[in-house]
């Protein structure tokens, strides 16, 4: 009898550095330019190989808050085909949502094989502003950890690829672009209160994300953290994660012609 797969969590899960590190700058604007394109090109042949093999990914993006996850998304899929992946910015669940189980709005969103879903927050925000704002008992977001271990091996299991990335930025640096935004009136929408209110739950937020990373960084879904400090590296790197990730053990060859396909060429096109 067929049974799920062990979910065994990493031995050395992801930490949070206290600083950037010097190497994780791109201060070139043609070096960034000529990268970004590169990754991006890669991206598109592995979403290609994805569509013609019926592989399905979900990429989950976490961060803190003005850390850049909407640029970098936007970067992710500037080529691609937009036919192809689907981005779920996740708010505050629906009066409708809220009276189910926290995970069902997620499983209606779930891609199709040879399809990308990307979630701008996720899952994860039970055991992180549930945890932190009391939404959610500390039965329930204690119990949240297996209950999202046990429902990315599903994902796992059927065949779907997931990766985690958390784009981490320095408490100054989130001051340095909470101040820009509020002085920017093209930017000042994006600066909320409760931006405002969980900047002043810096280690309470640092410490439940810690707890994520030790509780469901697993071998088959690890998390991935991003030094966010510095937009282009940040960018690219992103980029690179997912690119790396969504190859791993895929056949990147081109699918052969529809033999249909060629003779009809041959007939009506030379």
């Amino acid at each position: 009898m067929h049974t799920p797969s062990d979910i065994v969590l990493e031995k050395n899960p992801p930490n949070l550095p206290k600083k950037n590190s010097e190497h994780s700058v791109l201060d070139d604007k043609a070096d960034y330019k000529k990268q970004l394109k590169k990754w991006q090109t890669r991206l598109l042949h592995v979403q290609q190989a994805y569509y013609h093999q019926k592989r399905r990914c979900i990429i989950v993006m976490e961060g803190w808050d003005a850390a850049g996850k909407g640029g970098a998304i936007r970067r992710v899929t500037e080529k691609l085909d937009p036919r192809g992946f689907e981005v779920y910015p996740i708010a505050a669940p629906t009066k409708e949502e809220q009276g189910k189980h926290y995970l069902y709005r997620f499983q209606t969103k779930l891609p199709a094989p040879g399809e990308i879903a990307i979630f701008d927050r996720s899952w994860y925000g039970r055991v992180l502003v549930e945890r932190i704002e009391k939404f959610a008992t500390k039965a329930q977001w204690q119990r949240a950890y297996q209950e999202i271990n046990e429902f990315e091996r599903l994902l796992v299991d059927d065949n779907a690829r997931i990766i985690k990335i958390f784009l981490h930025i320095t408490p100054d640096e989130q001051h340095r672009r909470f101040t820009e935004r509020l002085e920017n009136p093209v930017k000042r929408w994006k600066l909320t209160p409760e931006d405002i209110r969980n900047r002043q739950r810096w280690d309470d937020y640092e410490k439940a994300t810690l707890d994520m990373f030790n509780h469901t960084s697993t071998k088959a879904a690890p998390w991935n953290v991003v030094a966010a400090n510095h937009k282009w590296y940040t960018r690219v790197e992103v980029l690179k994660t997912i690119v790396k990730a969504m190859e791993k053990d895929v056949d990147l060859t081109p699918p052969a012609i529809d033999p249909e396909v060629l003779e009809l060429a041959r007939a009506h096109l030379v």
